[in-house]
């Protein structure tokens, strides 16, 4: 019954809190219970199992670099969970374990967008081929391809090409594509992207015949020169 409360309320402060978050929320109400519930789960959890927790909530940060969920409501949805609870219980010590579980989780996933949320993955979410290419121009030549293929914060990583795969996010990973296999050079050496392209995606030509065959012309041009 207090489950049932929890995830009926939270949402209700929590929207009056930051009535910009209805904007993130548009779930239906069974997925938005699923995440209540997944809320509090992580709260016990991180105190069995807290190295785990650690990674799984870094995993779940780098994710929502990509859905491009803003930093600052993640205040007002541990003040709306925090006061259901409070609702729901007179234990002064079970209010405050949940809270600071719930806090440290939220300065976990804070610090791991902040980290995560570079140039690329920025163009990405807007699917802006012209904004995405502002952000390779401050890449070093050899760091460029891993600039789109790698964002790692901690043990976690996530490919932005993958992701711009994942959501539909098809000029942004045009233009990906299309640099990676742009030759370029210095006085010291030739780069072409090709190498750490498949070394990074083994499976990169599967991906693109399962979830944007209209990309496999652009990738193929660029491979011709190989």
């Amino acid at each position: 019954q207090a489950l049932v409360v929890l995830r009926r309320e939270v949402y209700t402060k929590f929207f009056a809190l930051a009535p910009a978050g209805q904007e993130f929320f548009k779930q239906s109400t069974t997925r938005l219970h699923f995440l209540a519930e997944k809320v509090v789960t992580m709260t016990l959890d991180i105190y069995k199992e807290p190295r785990r927790m650690v990674e799984d909530i870094s995993a779940l940060g780098l994710r929502h670099v990509g859905y491009g969920i803003p930093t600052d409501l993640f205040g007002p949805y541990v003040t709306a969970c925090v006061q259901v609870v409070r609702m729901l219980t007179d234990d002064d010590s079970a209010e405050e374990a949940f809270r600071w579980s719930l806090s440290l989780i939220s300065r976990i996933l804070t610090r791991v967008i902040n980290e995560g949320s570079t140039l690329v993955m920025k163009a990405i979410n807007s699917n802006s081929g012209k904004q995405l290419k502002k952000g390779f121009a401050c890449a070093p030549r050899g760091k460029r391809a891993l600039w789109m293929l790698n964002v790692q914060v901690g043990t976690q990583s996530i490919s932005p090409l993958m992701w711009a795969l994942e959501t539909g996010s098809l000029d942004a990973a045009k233009s990906i594509i299309v640099d990676l296999l742009t030759i370029r050079a210095d006085r010291d050496r030739y780069y072409f992207g090709m190498d750490i392209l498949f070394d990074r995606h083994p499976d990169v030509l599967k991906r693109l015949c399962l979830e944007a065959p209209a990309l496999m012309p652009t990738l193929l041009d660029g491979l011709i020169w190989r």
